[in-house]
């Protein structure tokens, strides 16, 4: 199972949209080089507010283009980077991959996929009704989060658009993602 990086994306401060890139270095255990959620530290303003002393279980985000076209079908014009997402990817199910999946990121970076991200209200600030899109129940009425996955570096590395992802799924029994 293979995937390619459609953009990459970062923002030193605390925004929704994160802004494109020519590439983005990830760093071991910190996250997007420049990016205000890199650190070993939780860095998201609502985890600090709860315990500024937990591990950074979401260094890197990424969002497949998959939902961005779903999007659009319901009415939603959402760019690459606009959701907060520092990689956009493409031919990857990122929703169904199990926790502890490794993705090789072009040449060097893997990031280690730690789980879903959990969409927040600021979604209604770029588009009113996107945090209700981003929203599913599934036939057992179980929450469906679709905006994202989040992860930890294991690798460091430069990561560029066109480059490949490679995907390592862990060992069985998998664990389904969780919001992290």
């Amino acid at each position: 199972m293979n995937g390619k990086i459609l953009a990459v994306h970062l923002s030193a401060t605390h925004t929704m949209h994160k802004f494109p890139q020519k590439e983005i270095r990830l760093l071991k255990g910190l996250g997007v080089a420049g990016d205000a959620h890199q650190g070993e530290k939780v860095k998201h303003r609502s985890r600090v507010r709860a315990n500024p002393d937990q591990p950074n279980l979401r260094q890197v985000h990424l969002i497949h283009r998959e939902l961005h076209e779903e999007l659009k079908t319901k009415g939603f014009s959402i760019a690459a980077g606009e959701m907060g997402e520092n990689i956009t990817t493409q031919g990857i199910d990122l929703l169904g991959l199990p926790k502890d999946t490794l993705l090789y990121l072009g040449k060097e970076a893997i990031v280690k996929v730690t789980g879903l991200r959990n969409p927040c209200h600021q979604l209604d600030g770029i588009q009113a009704g996107l945090m209700a899109a981003v929203l599913d129940k599934d036939q057992a009425g179980k929450l469906i989060r679709k905006s994202g996955i989040m992860g930890i570096v294991l690798a460091e590395g430069m990561v560029f658009p066109g480059d490949e992802i490679r995907v390592e799924l862990p060992s069985q029994p998998f664990v389904a993602l969780e919001r992290v």
